[in-house]
């Protein structure tokens, strides 16, 4: 069966070697696992779900008693005084943004302290111009850069101190910067550094690829409001859109305010068919989530041993799902990302190639054969195509899949080399 998948001996044998390694990771995330589970299925039994909260509604959404309790599930879940869980949201950048406009008004200050946000995010803020930014409205932007893969504590302190700041956003994930992603202790060590200076300033993480990855989440350690995706981990590759913005009970209404209409706010929103799916894709995402992570050690591993430098290494802590390999090389990159393409279940014939894809400065390619476009819990690998050349990996809906596609990915990469 490797042989008519297209996978050689040589790749069967190093994975083989790979996986052994790895075993003891693998048993610290069953334990993950089985923890955020009992936490999923304590909501859902807390709340009561049955049947008729799978029910649909349409044109206002009014008395959705099923969208209702997604909600309050999400908040349990979470650890969070309320949540907006909406298929309205197109994406993780679009329900960063209604967040952001919900909270900001001119001449507000916007600080992020873990350098430049993720790439989707410059049109929005106004980094790249745009007549409908943050910036064309008069919020005003700084950043601080990271130091050796840690936050700037006492440039923070410095800047915090000054109490003009509205709003302080933390990036968990790297994004496609060449910095680390950022563990929980970290994200906790600079909340109290904050405090110490500023009791009111709001403090958002973009909560993306995080989920689940650890036994608490941003919003249990003094984060006011969190955003993510439902086509990432809390979707469990099953919700087919949609994303949350969970946290303090005053800024979720701010935020669906904003993302309906002032006096409206979370009355409204029809859910057309898709609360089964969000909350099937909830009790799924701690097993998704740990298949992910599973598939991102094999990954690390593998091409560690085949010479190419991997962040997190095997053994190391993870705070996200996400993979990065460095190639040092175009061509290697875009073999293996097209690999991972050929080891998907859907369009595995297609051959991904670098594009101008909107929202993005340098040209991008982007694999991933999925049920749901974009869904990145699902196995995909995209990279800019820019120095050092590194691929970011993340997802896989099972281990085994994850697995294979990782192994078609080295053969093709191994082939061309």
């Amino acid at each position: 069966m490797y042989q008519k998948f297209g996978i050689s001996n040589q790749v069967i044998e190093l994975a083989n070697k790979a996986e052994q390694s790895v075993q003891e990771q693998f048993k610290k995330i069953d334990q993950l696992c089985e923890i955020n589970s009992l936490k999923v299925l304590n909501a859902f039994q807390k709340y009561h779900v049955s049947d008729m909260h799978f029910n649909s509604t349409t044109g206002y959404g009014y008395s959705d008693i099923g969208r209702d309790t997604i909600e309050k599930i999400f908040a349990e879940v979470l650890q969070t005084e309320d949540s907006l869980v909406r298929g309205q949201f197109i994406s993780g950048t679009h329900a960063l943004t209604v967040a952001l406009f919900a909270f900001l008004r001119p001449n507000d200050i916007f600080l992020s302290i873990s350098g430049k946000p993720y790439d989707t995010l410059d049109e929005v803020i106004g980094i790249v111009d745009n007549p409908s930014s943050l910036k064309s409205y008069g919020v005003k932007y700084e950043q601080i850069d990271m130091i050796n893969n840690d936050f700037d504590y006492k440039k923070i302190e410095e800047r915090v101190a000054k109490n003009d700041i509205k709003l302080i956003e933390i990036q968990r994930s790297r994004g496609y910067s060449l910095r680390e992603s950022i563990t929980l202790d970290k994200i906790e060590k600079v909340i109290q550094a904050i405090r110490k200076v500023n009791q009111s300033v709001i403090i958002m993480v973009d909560n993306c690829y995080g989920e689940m990855v650890n036994l608490i989440e941003p919003s249990q350690i003094g984060v006011d409001v969190i955003v993510g995706s439902l086509i990432k981990n809390l979707g469990g590759g099953i919700a087919p859109n949609g994303a949350y913005i969970a946290g303090k009970k005053e800024l979720v209404q701010l935020a669906a305010e904003r993302l309906t209409a002032p006096g409206l706010g979370k009355e409204v929103g029809p859910t057309l068919g898709i609360n089964k799916s969000i909350l099937q894709g909830l009790y799924f995402a701690p097993h998704v989530v740990a298949s992910s992570l599973k598939t991102a050690i094999f990954a690390s591993k593998l091409l560690e041993d085949l010479g190419y430098e991997a962040n997190p290494t095997y053994h190391q802590e993870r705070t996200d799902v996400v993979q990065t390999i460095t190639f040092g090389d175009r061509d290697k990159l875009i073999r293996f990302c097209q690999g991972i393409q050929m080891g998907s279940p859907i369009d595995s014939d297609a051959i991904p190639e670098p594009w101008d894809m909107p929202g993005y400065t340098d040209q991008v390619i982007m694999a991933a054969g999925a049920f749901t476009q974009g869904s990145s819990i699902e196995l995909s690998c995209d990279a800019p195509i820019r120095k050092p050349y590194m691929a970011f990996l993340q997802g896989g809906l099972t281990y085994e899949y994850g697995k294979l596609g990782v192994m078609k990915a080295t053969q093709r990469l191994i082939e061309g080399y």
